[in-house]
C-alpha cells in the first residue's frame, strides 16, 4: 500500500523547495504575464493579426525548445559537479553551453529565412469560417522577419542563466527576467499602438518590443556575471580557450544529442498536434491562441517545480547521497502534483472572463474558454509528468527521457489526433478532448520508470585539472 506521508514534507523541506523555485517561479511567471499582456494586445488588431502571430510562435517555441535541450544535458552535469564543488567542472559545462547555443541560434535563423513561407501555410486552412488566410500569412510573415534578431541573444543568456540556476544563484535570472519582461510590456505599447509619438507598427512593433527585451536581458546577465566574478569563479578564465576535456566533451555529446533532439522532436509534436487542430479552421488556430497563453501563465508553477527538481536532485546525486536523493524527490512530486490541482482550478475559473479580453468573434471566444477547461483538468497530471521527466534527467537517464517524452508524443498522441483530424469528421470539441487527453495516459508510464529507481546514480567525478584555460 502506498504511504501518503512519504510523499509529503516539514516546514523546512517546503522552506528550502521554495528558496530554489520561487525565484524562477517568479521571473517565468513575470515573463508569460507579459506574453498574457502582449497576446491581448495583438489580439486588439484583429484575427488575423492573433492568429498570424500564434502561428509564427509555434516555430520560435520549437526554437526555445531546442535551445533548452542543448544546455541541459550540460545543465546535469553543471549541478553535479557543483555539488561536488568542483569549479573547473562547472567552468567546462558553460563553455560546452555557450558553443552549442551558438551553433543552434545559428542553424534557427537560416531554418527561418529559408522556409518560412512553408512553415506558416501548415497552419492555414480554409474551413469556411471567418478570416481572412492571405492576411494572415502576411503578417506572420512581418512579425518572424523582426523576431529573427532576437534568436541568438536568446540563445546565449540562456548560457548564464541556466547555468546560474545550477549553481545555487537564481535570484540574478529571476531580475534579467523581470528586466527584459518590463522593457518589453513598456515597448509594446508604444510600438503596436504608436503610443508616445511612435509610429503603430502593428505586429512589426510587438516583434520589435520582443528582440530590444532579449538584448537587454543578455546585457544584464552578462554584466552582473562578470563584474561579480567572486561569486561566479567558474566564469574566471571561461573566455581564455573553449578547450574542454575530450571524454567530458564526449560524455556530454553523448548524452546531449539525444536530450536535445528529444526536446526538438517533442516540440515538434506538440506543434504537429496543433496543426491538427488547425484543420478545423482559422477560428481554431485564435481560439487555441487565447487558451495556450493563459494555460503558460498557470503552468509556470509546476514547470518551475520541475526546474528545482532539475538543481536539487541534482546536486544530491552529485554528492552522492542517494537515499536523500529518493526521499527528497517523492516529496518534491507530491508537492507539484498539489500544484497542479491548484492551478486547474485557477484556469478552469479564468475561461469564465479571459476570451472576452480578446477582439474577435463570439464563436473564438466560447472556443477558447472550451480549450482552457480542458486543458485545465489535465494539468495535475502534466504536473506528475514533469516532476518524472526531471527526476529521470537528474540522474543521466537521457535515452529513457526520450521514451517517455518525445518518443510518446509521435507513436500514441500525435497518431491521435492525425487519425481524427483527417480521417474523421469530428468537431473540434471532440478533438481537442481527444488530443489533451490522450496524454493523461503518460502518468502510469512514468510511474513505472520512477519505481525502477535506475536515476539514482552519481555521473561525475573530481576533475583532475585546476587550471583555468
Amino acid at each position: 500500500m502506498i504511504s501518503i506521508k512519504q510523499y509529503i514534507g516539514d516546514r523546512a523541506f517546503y522552506k528550502k523547495v521554495l528558496t530554489v523555485t520561487v525565484p524562477i517561479m517568479i521571473q517565468n511567471g513575470i515573463t508569460n504575464l507579459v506574453n498574457l499582456l502582449d497576446n491581448v494586445m495583438v489580439g486588439r488588431l484583429g484575427t488575423e493579426a492573433m492568429s498570424g502571430v500564434s502561428i509564427v510562435n509555434q516555430f520560435i517555441f520549437i526554437f526555445n525548445l531546442l535551445i533548452f535541450g542543448a544546455i541541459s544535458a550540460a545543465g546535469i552535469f553543471t549541478a553535479q559537479y557543483y555539488g561536488l564543488k568542483d569549479n573547473e567542472g562547472v567552468r567546462h559545462t558553460f563553455r560546452f553551453k555557450f558553443l552549442i547555443n551558438l551553433l543552434a541560434g545559428i542553424i534557427g535563423v537560416a531554418v527561418f529565412i529559408l522556409f518560412s513561407d512553408g512553415l506558416i501555410s501548415l497552419f492555414l486552412h480554409d474551413a469556411g469560417n471567418v478570416g481572412n488566410l492571405e492576411l494572415t500569412r502576411e503578417l506572420g510573415h512581418k512579425y518572424l522577419n523582426v523576431m529573427l534578431f532576437g534568436l541568438i541573444p536568446y540563445a546565449i543568456s540562456q548560457v548564464y542563466a541556466s547555468t546560474m540556476r545550477e549553481t545555487g544563484e537564481t535570484v540574478m535570472p529571476m531580475l534579467a527576467g523581470i528586466v527584459a519582461v518590463v522593457t518589453n510590456f513598456v515597448l509594446n505599447l508604444i510600438l503596436i499602438f504608436g503610443y508616445l509619438g511612435a509610429p503603430a507598427m502593428g505586429v512589426r512593433g510587438a516583434a520589435l518590443a520582443t528582440v530590444i527585451s532579449r538584448f537587454a536581458e543578455l546585457i544584464v546577465l552578462v554584466a552582473y556575471a562578470h563584474i561579480k566574478k567572486d561569486k561566479f569563479p567558474y566564469l574566471t578564465g571561461a573566455y581564455r580557450s573553449f578547450r574542454i576535456p575530450a571524454g567530458l566533451f564526449a560524455t556530454i555529446t553523448v548524452k546531449g544529442i539525444p536530450l536535445m533532439l528529444n526536446e526538438f522532436f517533442w516540440a515538434i509534436a506538440m506543434t504537429m498536434r496543433n496543426q491538427c487542430y488547425s484543420t478545423r479552421g482559422l477560428d481554431v488556430v485564435a481560439a487555441q491562441n487565447i487558451s495556450s497563453t493563459i494555460f503558460n501563465l498557470f503552468s509556470v508553477v509546476y514547470i518551475s517545480l520541475g526546474s528545482g527538481i532539475a538543481i536539487i536532485i541534482g546536486s544530491l546525486l552529485g554528492a552522492g547521497r542517494l537515499d536523500e536523493a529518493e526521499d527528497t524527490d517523492k516529496k518534491l512530486i507530491g508537492f507539484s502534483i498539489m500544484c497542479g490541482v491548484g492551478v486547474c482550478a485557477l484556469l478552469s475559473l479564468s475561461s469564465i472572463f479571459f476570451p472576452s479580453f480578446y477582439n474577435t468573434t463570439d464563436e473564438v471566444r466560447s472556443l477558447a474558454s472550451y480549450m482552457m477547461v480542458v486543458s485545465a483538468l489535465t494539468m495535475p497530471f502534466c504536473a506528475f509528468a514533469n516532476a518524472a521527466y526531471f527526476t529521470l534527467r537528474s540522474g543521466g537517464k537521457v535515452m529513457v527521457t526520450i521514451l517517455f517524452d518525445s518518443f510518446y508524443m509521435w507513436t500514441v498522441v500525435v497518431p491521435a489526433c492525425a487519425i481524427f483530424a483527417y480521417l474523421t469528421d469530428v468537431s473540434i470539441y471532440v478533438l481537442f478532448a481527444i488530443g489533451q487527453g490522450v496524454d493523461i495516459f503518460k502518468m502510469i508510464f512514468g510511474s513505472i520508470l520512477l519505481k525502477r529507481k535506475t536515476w539514482l546514480k552519481t555521473i561525475v567525478t573530481k576533475t583532475e585539472s585546476a587550471d583555468i584555460t
